[in-house]
């Protein structure tokens, strides 16, 4: 599939290649094909194109990325069944700096309702939710034999809108036979996972702490359930990008052409085709 999609960058020879934007390279024909391949039948190729579209006017600093990169990553999203950005939260299409290759690449990072997502897809997780606990919630956890978590909100609490008073967030999930898993963490161990981060003082870290944090519980209770092959792998792409590691994309190991960035100024109907429809 890979050989597939750089013969599409490329057009086969140099004369063939089209180094025009983004926007045509999303639109080759060959790529929308193996998107297809790749795709759940409740996704199509021109929908995720047109999204990923949408992700790179929101922002214009995906083009300046090695190109390779980003087919791989929408390629990780289709494989997934997951739409990046958006106001589902699936997924992130986001820029690193791979220092060690040169190159500023684009990864795949897994929002929390992806992991939601992808977790109830299993066939063996029934429900899966997680939530946050602030301070002034009515919250008791026992571990042991008979383990329990009961937690009783005040949503007139002003407390709620405030990141600094998150106290706990736990992930929950029963499962089909009937057997119950959930996981605690405290802001501590928040901390301290957000500590291990590239970004822990920048990006979703700042801007999206309760969402974060939801997302660090749930990656630690699919440790203790049946996920499948495509939520590991996932949760694995995800987590070497949490750390700053360059995530597995043969896409990227063979030279790239140079593509010119969409223009700024271009209006979205030039950039999107024929716009996102949510």
């Amino acid at each position: 599939m890979s050989t597939v999609l750089k013969a599409a960058v490329t057009g086969g020879t140099v004369q063939q290649r089209r180094a025009n934007d983004m926007a045509a390279l999303l639109n080759n024909p060959k790529i929308k094909q193996q998107m297809a391949l790749a795709l759940p039948r409740h996704v199509t190729a021109d929908r995720l194109a047109r999204v990923a579209l949408t992700e790179l006017r929101r922002n214009p600093s995906l083009m300046k990325c090695d190109q390779m990169s980003l087919l791989g990553a929408i390629m990780t999203c289709a494989q997934l069944g997951l739409e990046p950005g958006g106001p589902l939260g699936h997924a992130y299409l986001v820029p690193f700096d791979n220092r060690r290759a040169g190159r500023v690449e684009v990864q795949f990072v897994l929002g929390y309702r992806g992991m939601i997502d992808l977790a109830r897809r299993s066939g063996q997780i029934q429900s899966i939710e997680a939530r946050a606990v602030y301070e002034g919630d009515q919250f008791d956890v026992k571990f042991g034999l008979d383990s329990d978590l009961s937690h009783v909100p005040d949503f007139e609490n002003p407390n709620r809108t405030q990141p600094d008073k998150l106290r706990f967030v736990y992930a929950v999930a029963k499962l089909k036979d009937g057997g119950v898993q959930f996981e605690v963490m405290s802001r501590r161990e928040i901390e301290a996972a957000r500590a291990q981060s590239r970004a822990a003082t920048s990006g979703p870290w700042q801007t999206h702490y309760e969402a974060m944090a939801l997302k660090t519980v749930i990656r630690r209770l699919f440790k203790y359930l049946p996920i499948s092959i495509e939520l590991a792998t996932a949760v694995e792409q995800d987590e070497r990008a949490e750390l700053g590691l360059p995530q597995d994309n043969p896409l990227t190991e063979e030279p790239v052409i140079e593509l010119e960035p969409v223009a700024e100024h271009q209006d979205d109907a030039a950039v999107t085709g024929e716009g996102v429809t949510r």
